[in-house]
């Protein structure tokens, strides 16, 4: 199961992180001022370091290189032993460099000292209760992930990357059905020249303006456009597919067999069209998935729905399994939608979960259900058959046709299996 790494150990006085806002120097408490007037080192974007008066500030300046995150134990252990104070926008804490910081470092090395985050100055703005209001970054980011987000009647905070993401943002509403959404953009929230301005994503015509905006979309979605819903079991019309695609029904059992929860990560084996992974990252915006595919054409599909369907982070590895799956990070569950009989799948698979780790495997052919009982009778776990019929017409009349049964089984591995790795021969002696 995931964790995060252990700090660093660290001598000295602690890291003071302050958070800064458009109105720069003027808007920091005194607590916050006294903290950037006695640093040796101001570590902090060009920006940010901008907004302190030299005559204050006198401490060595260090702007961050790009990429940043690497950057972060260099740097602290060039100026370890100094007073080191780090500059943030907003709300260190709130998709700012205090969780980086926090990783390395630990949290009793920090002192935070937070200002208001442009969320809490635009929803004061917007009148909007924060609480109900959903908030997406495309800060680092691709503008696809707010497509998760688009509910009717939703109200959505967008943090923009720069000046081009509000017409990002309304561009993308048009293609998800969401034109007639009203877009508001504020610009340098807090600041003396805040600027706001609005329209519908159908009629945005806004040039690009400051690039430090962030972007309120009351959502409303267009007539005649497809409603998708929170929850597992999209319409099989949200994707783009050759027909392999684990259907509506049978897909939403499935989600609840895998019983996704926050953080966790999923292996999707025999991606298909990807609908498994992109469904159980849909459930929570921590969770996270690896879809293996070996056909580079059903690889590619894949990456459009996870884009069209606001979970552009999922990630495709191209590959038969097992042998693709040597690389991956431990998984917390693992659906396996094709290639069961594939020599030696279930025997590396069941080795990669750890204790507490589910596996749920889908067939419709005899030969894979068979193998599926063998293992069903050594592990244990459920074994189920999942028909699902469609009323169709016959004639003037109405009838039922029934799509192929599909055969399931879930299993949670247990302690005592942890150390046993059965091979497919022996999981499938007769042991009545």
């Amino acid at each position: 199961m995931s964790t995060l790494p252990l700090p660093h150990a660290t001598t000295g006085p602690p890291v003071t992180v302050v958070g800064i806002g458009a109105d720069g120097w003027a808007g920091l408490t005194g607590t916050a001022r006294s903290a950037l007037t006695a640093a040796e080192v101001l570590i902090g974007g060009p920006r940010q370091l901008e907004l302190l008066p030299e005559t204050e500030c006198g401490g060595e300046r260090v702007p961050w290189p790009s990429p940043l995150r690497p950057a972060v134990p260099r740097l602290l252990e060039k100026y370890a032993g100094q007073r080191i104070a780090v500059l943030a926008s907003g709300d260190p804490m709130f998709y700012g460099i205090g969780r980086a910081l926090s990783e390395e470092l630990g949290a009793d090395a920090l002192r935070v000292l937070p200002h208001p985050s442009s969320v809490s100055y635009a929803c004061a703005r917007a009148g909007w209760p924060v609480e109900d209001t959903e908030v997406v970054t495309v800060v680092g980011r691709p503008v696809a992930r707010l497509a998760a987000a688009l509910h009717e009647g939703r109200r959505v905070l967008v943090l923009s990357a720069g000046a081009g993401s509000p017409g990002e943002i309304a561009a993308l509403l048009r293609e998800r059905g969401f034109g007639p959404s009203r877009m508001r953009v504020m610009e340098r929230l807090g600041s003396a020249d805040e600027r706001t301005y609005e329209g519908a994503a159908d009629d945005w015509e806004h040039a690009p303006g400051d690039p430090l905006n962030v972007v309120a979309v009351d959502c409303r979605r267009a007539a005649g456009a497809q409603r998708l819903g929170a929850g597992p079991g999209l319409p099989d019309s949200a994707y783009a597919h050759d027909g392999q695609l684990t259907k509506r029904h049978v897909r939403a059992a499935t989600l609840a067999a895998l019983a996704p929860a926050p953080g966790e990560l999923l292996w999707d084996i025999g991606g298909g069209s990807g609908s498994i992974g992109i469904e159980w990252m849909r459930t929570h915006p921590s969770c996270r998935a690896v879809t293996v595919e070996r056909d580079p054409e059903r690889a590619a599909r894949i990456s459009h729905n996870a884009d069209a369907l606001g979970v552009p982070a999922l990630r495709v590895v191209l590959g038969a399994a097992p042998t693709a799956l040597d690389a991956l990070p431990v998984p917390d569950a693992v659906f396996i939608g094709g290639g069961l009989t594939a020599p030696g799948l279930l025997e590396a698979v069941w080795s990669a979960l750890p204790v507490g780790g589910r596996l749920v495997a889908n067939t419709v052919t005899l030969e894979s259900e068979a193998l599926l009982a063998q293992w069903y009778r050594r592990h244990g776990g459920d074994l189920v058959k999942l028909a699902v019929a469609h009323a169709v017409a016959v004639g003037g009349f109405t009838g039922w046709r029934q799509a192929m049964a599909v055969t399931q089984w879930s299993v949670t591995k247990a302690a005592q299996e942890a150390t046993e790795e059965p091979s497919t021969q022996e999981a499938g002696e007769d042991r009545t």
